[in-house]
């Protein structure tokens, strides 16, 4: 056939012997290896260069390109870093879904005054896991670029409330009511039962009226225990507006699905519970620690409700919520 059309002008002849790589992939015998980044493993290699070659602390320090003077630095050590680091491992074992900034928050809680850059040195040299971000969730918006949902200005502007629903250890589901209040970031209740029905958020919400007065609005899905005419209608007669959210669209009650989030991956998911009675006891305990001392972020790491505490006397008791209705207030229709 035709021979084969050479190079133009101003272009490279093709070259021979196969591909290279280029400058930041991999060579053919594997990947590349770590850098030395920190100057402690520096220090540590030019000692290691130094005994095994026997070269002089100049000679290895100019072969490795390590600076005399971080060589020659001793690394001074807090007094009170190993107090400091027991005290983190302690927080980070009770409290493993945490991060860095949570623990320095409750660190600075404890009476420690220390700065978040040396808990994360210490967090990362000990090998403690942060946990994964949760993924960023888009929002609804309207044509003109307003947002359907509406944002909490103040407390009891805007209460939020939503069924969780886990198992006993021998199979059997319960379900747990979460109300929120929006503004606040406080847990109001969370009562636990086998079943939870409408009458059951009824006799929840008279309570919560009773001592926290109703708020302006409620958030919610469209449940069937939210969306019945006997609710809808009661909470009318109170003057409480309700916020059904678009149906199979969770993120419209974000605040409510992350504090939901919160209790699964803290509590319900670290947990056994062998009775009904055990899992209400410990479901409200967690709920009296994330309102007092539990940090938010989004309050700046601080609790929603801090608990006042006087030295030399013990913490007050907390009663456990129940489902049964308070008869100072008005009857919902239909119950009795």
């Amino acid at each position: 056939g035709p021979a084969s059309e050479g190079p133009g002008t101003g272009e490279w002849p093709p070259r021979s012997g196969g591909c290279r790589s280029d400058g930041g992939e991999a060579g053919p015998q594997g990947g590349c290896r770590g850098k030395l980044v920190s100057p402690e493993r520096r220090r540590h290699c030019v000692i290691h260069a130094q005994q095994k070659f026997g070269l002089a602390e100049r000679q290895a320090c100019r072969f490795l390109g390590q600076p005399r003077s971080t060589q020659r630095r001793r690394l001074v050590v807090p007094d009170d870093e190993e107090a400091l680091t027991a005290a983190i491992i302690r927080l980070a074992s009770q409290y493993g879904r945490y991060g860095y900034r949570r623990i320095t928050a409750m660190l600075r809680a404890e009476g420690w005054i220390v700065n978040h850059k040396r808990v994360e040195r210490i967090w990362r040299r000990e090998g403690l896991k942060v946990p994964h971000k949760q993924p960023k969730r888009g929002r609804v918006w309207q044509n003109d670029g307003s947002c359907i949902r509406l944002r909490p200005c103040w407390p009891n502007h805007v209460w939020a409330y939503d069924f969780v629903q886990a198992r006993t250890h021998d199979g059997k589901a319960f379900r747990m009511l979460t109300v929120i209040d929006e503004y606040t970031r406080e847990c109001l209740a969370i009562p636990v039962a086998r079943r939870l029905r409408s009458d059951d958020v009824l006799h929840l919400l008279a309570d919560l009226f009773v001592e926290r007065g109703p708020p302006d609005h409620i958030r919610s899905d469209n449940g069937s225990e939210f969306t019945a005419n006997a609710v809808r209608t009661w909470l009318g007669r109170i003057g409480v507006k309700t916020l059904f959210i678009e149906p199979g669209s969770p993120w419209e009650n974000g605040f409510n699905e992350s504090f939901n989030g919160k209790l699964r991956d803290e509590l319900l998911n670290g947990e056994i519970f062998y009775t009904l009675k055990e899992a209400q006891v410990l479901i409200e305990r967690w709920r009296h620690h994330y309102n007092t001392i539990r940090p938010h972020s989004s309050l700046g790491y601080r609790p929603p409700t801090p608990r006042t505490w006087q030295p030399g006397r013990p913490d007050p008791a907390f009663p456990i919520s129940g489902l049964q209705p308070n008869r100072a207030f008005p009857t919902a229709p239909g119950l009795t």
